[in-house]
């Protein structure tokens, strides 16, 4: 607290040093009593020592009663909070003042408490007059408390209270001239309770104990907002740190900083809207018969003077001002383990700082400073530390890479436990990944293993990954499984040519996973359930977009790797065991790449729309053909002969026979996007008479042009080149060369 360099919100993080995971948190705001009163004792230079119960025996009596983490989310009931939540817990020890609150008829302690506390002033003179009057309350409260609990209260509170009053007693005989004591009121009055010494060492004999580690962490005042933090948490820590700042007029300076707000998102307010607001919630006040405005009165003054009744600009004035994304900063020299220490260098060398506002971030992979960020942030994850979380990039090709970032205080203890794997992130994400390889229960998490080791550059765990990868692939049978892994397999293979990692023995793998899935495939496709097919055909979808990334270069004596999987698609196209979802998805894919004529793709479906073919196979191979985001839907509004063809099938369908497709159906068609099934529905209602005025003349395929026109082609080449990152072509110049 002395160091200028800590900044609160922060917060006492205590952890087993044999079990980090079991951990307590001690938060502290710039308007916690706590952090004051060690301000105030610094700069008087007086004396200033911690009197509650240790955490050496907290974090390990908890343990001993089966709770892994003390209240790894905030301190729980260890200190009192500042400030009331709006809900009354129904434990009146957790939370004292919603029951006096209660009692006087109010259903808001937060505004009782502001009522007679916080805006009456000092009374008549006498400064500790409301702490007098509270004592007197919370005896009542603890007196009716045990009575109702049959004893003398919570065993822990005792205890507690026990060390606490002991240690009062060592400051008293130490420092004669007198001892404040900043606690919660709950324990004030046990505080003043005689005991005896004898008593009090009683109730602490016996204790267990285990070996603790303490550091200062970055808190944020969004976390204090939230149950545990304190207590039943503050709801608006920024409004509190506001009343604490603030010299004079609060609400004044309070709905300056909201008009500020507004103002910056581009909303009209003025010097007039402020003067206005100050004067309705002034208003409000004297309507309700409260002291002083509060945050409520400001609040419905906002709303109605500045944001026209809407609740859409109050809710941004509550996340950026009553709530805030305050974030605290922790001197350099806090004690820390030495994993967070390299965390802390890591972030520092590569600009990425931890903030508490969530954020997206771009990288581009071939710069050095986002290379090393990408990496930092892969092993993070890999260790549990979930700091960032990969997005989908706006920007395509496998040299990008998008982050969505935002920094919880709970992710200190990730990094404590994190700790026990290595000092550094490289190390520690290396033996982490090489234990979860062992312990990996099927071949996907494995795979799934291996990329991740890639894009977080590990080469250390890369080689024992892949040789347990090797060793569960051999011992694999099941080609759903190896379905699963070859995704991610191919996937590595493409982040390692971006990265420049030797992907050799992976390479060797993949293609090794891919011939056994060549092999195994057509008979695996055989007496399957609807279910099943369905499963099989996205395994079959996820095979073949990893064979589109494989490389060319055949394999000895076996030719390349595209011609074999071209081979699988035709012996799933032609075998009537196949169920009809995946053998029309292997002709659909075949017709993608050019492999299938569409006279015979249209032959095939004839066949299979047949009278012969019952109507559940026939639906199921047109969902196969057309549907599972396969962009059937615009095959069948460029192609009408096949529109056509499934068309006839469908007003052919027996009535008895309808209500069975229907829903296969309705769920191929319903995936299109509404344009595409506006424009088939046009399609279909004009006939197929009319269907010919729709489409290009002199086509020889419908919905197609006889050939290129080279003039709307050239229309759209300078659009291209921006995409390309190219700068348009000059005036005049020669667009047709724009693609070479």
């Amino acid at each position: 607290a002395a160091d200028e360099d800590m900044r609160p919100p922060v917060a006492l993080l205590a952890h087993a040093v044999d079990e980090p995971g079991r951990s307590a948190f001690w938060p502290l705001a710039e308007f916690s009593p706590e952090w004051v009163a060690v301000r105030w004792a610094l700069e008087h230079d007086v004396p200033a020592r911690f009197i509650d119960l240790p955490a050496a025996h907290t974090l390990a009596w908890r343990a001993a009663d089966g709770h892994g983490d003390v209240d790894a989310d905030g301190r729980g009931d260890d200190q009192a909070p500042p400030g009331r939540s709006g809900t009354a817990p129904a434990d009146v020890r957790r939370d004292p003042l919603a029951a006096l609150a209660a009692a006087a008829g109010h259903d808001d302690p937060e505004r009782w408490w502001e009522d007679v506390i916080e805006h009456r002033g000092r009374g008549a003179g006498d400064a500790l007059a409301p702490f007098t009057a509270l004592e007197e309350a919370m005896t009542a409260l603890r007196e009716t408390e045990e009575d109702r609990e049959g004893g003398d209260g919570d065993v822990r509170d005792l205890v507690r209270e026990a060390h606490m009053r002991l240690q009062v007693r060592a400051a008293r005989r130490e420092f004669a001239e007198g001892v404040a004591v900043v606690c919660g009121a709950w324990h004030v009055p046990a505080l003043r309770r005689r005991a005896t010494v004898a008593a009090d060492r009683a109730l602490l004999k016996g204790l267990p104990r285990t070996k603790v580690d303490m550091t200062w962490v970055p808190w944020t005042h969004r976390r204090l907002s939230r149950a545990g933090g304190y207590g039943a948490g503050i709801e608006s820590p920024g409004w509190y740190g506001h009343l604490f700042a603030a010299v004079d007029r609060p609400v004044e300076r309070w709905l300056t900083k909201v008009a500020g707000l507004l103002r910056a998102e581009d909303r009209i307010v003025s010097p007039a809207h402020v003067i206005e607001a100050t004067r309705l919630a002034e208003t409000l006040a004297v309507i309700r018969g409260r002291p002083l405005p509060g945050l409520t009165e400001a609040t419905d003054a906002v709303r109605a003077v500045m944001c026209d009744g809407s609740d859409v600009p109050l809710a941004l004035v509550h996340d950026r001002l009553v709530v805030g994304d305050v974030l605290g900063e922790v001197p350099a020299g806090a004690p820390a383990v030495p994993l967070q220490r390299d965390l802390t260098r890591a972030q520092r060398r590569l600009r990425l700082r931890p903030e508490a506002p969530e954020r997206e971030l771009e990288l581009d992979l071939r710069k050095e400073t986002d290379a090393g960020r990408s990496r930092l942030l892969h092993r993070l994850r890999l260790l549990g530390v979930g700091w960032g979380e990969a997005v989908a990039s706006r920007s395509t090709g496998t040299f990008r890479e998008a982050w969505r970032l935002r920094w919880e205080p709970e992710l200190s203890v990730r990094v404590a436990e994190a700790g026990v794997w290595g000092t550094t992130v490289l190390s520690a994400a290396t033996a982490r990944a090489q234990a979860d390889a062992v312990t990996a229960r099927g071949l996907a998490e494995v795979t799934a293993l291996a990329e991740r080791c890639l894009l977080a550059e590990l080469p250390d765990a890369l080689a024992p990954v892949m040789r347990i990868l090797a060793d569960r692939a051999a011992l694999d049978t099941d080609v759903g499984h190896l379905a699963q892994a070859l995704p991610a397999l191919v996937r590595s293979l493409r982040y390692g040519d971006v990265r420049g990692t030797d992907t050799g023995a992976l390479a060797e793998v993949a293609e090794g996973l891919a011939e056994r899935v060549f092999v195994g495939l057509p008979a695996a496709c055989a007496a399957l359930d609807a279910d099943a097919a369905e499963e099989m055909r996205r395994h079959v979808d996820a095979v073949h977009t990893a064979v589109g990334l494989l490389g060319d270069a055949p394999a000895p004596g076996r030719g390349d790797v595209h011609s074999r999987w071209r081979a699988v698609l035709h012996t799933l196209s032609a075998r009537d065991t196949v169920p009809g979802v995946v053998r029309g998805r292997a002709v659909r894919l075949l017709l993608d790449d050019g492999e299938l004529a569409p006279d015979e793709a249209a032959r095939l479906m004839v066949l299979v729309l047949s009278p012969a073919t019952p109507p559940a196979d026939a639906a199921a191979w047109i969902e196969g053909f057309v549907g599972g985001g396969s962009g059937g839907g615009m095959l069948l509004l460029h192609d009408e002969r096949l529109l056509a063809l499934v068309d006839a099938w469908l007003t052919g369908v027996p009535a008895d026979a309808f209500t069975h497709v229907l829903p296969l159906l309705r769920r191929t068609f319903s995936a299109y996007e509404p344009g595409v099934r506006r424009g088939l529905g046009e399609l279909v209602r004009r006939g197929p008479e009319a269907r010919g005025s729709v489409t290009t003349a002199g086509s020889g395929v419908p919905g197609f042009a006889a050939g290129l026109d080279p003039v709307r082609a050239d229309a759209v080449l300078p659009v291209v080149r921006l995409l390309l990152g190219r700068h348009p072509a000059p005036d005049g110049g020669d667009l047709a060369g724009a693609n070479t």
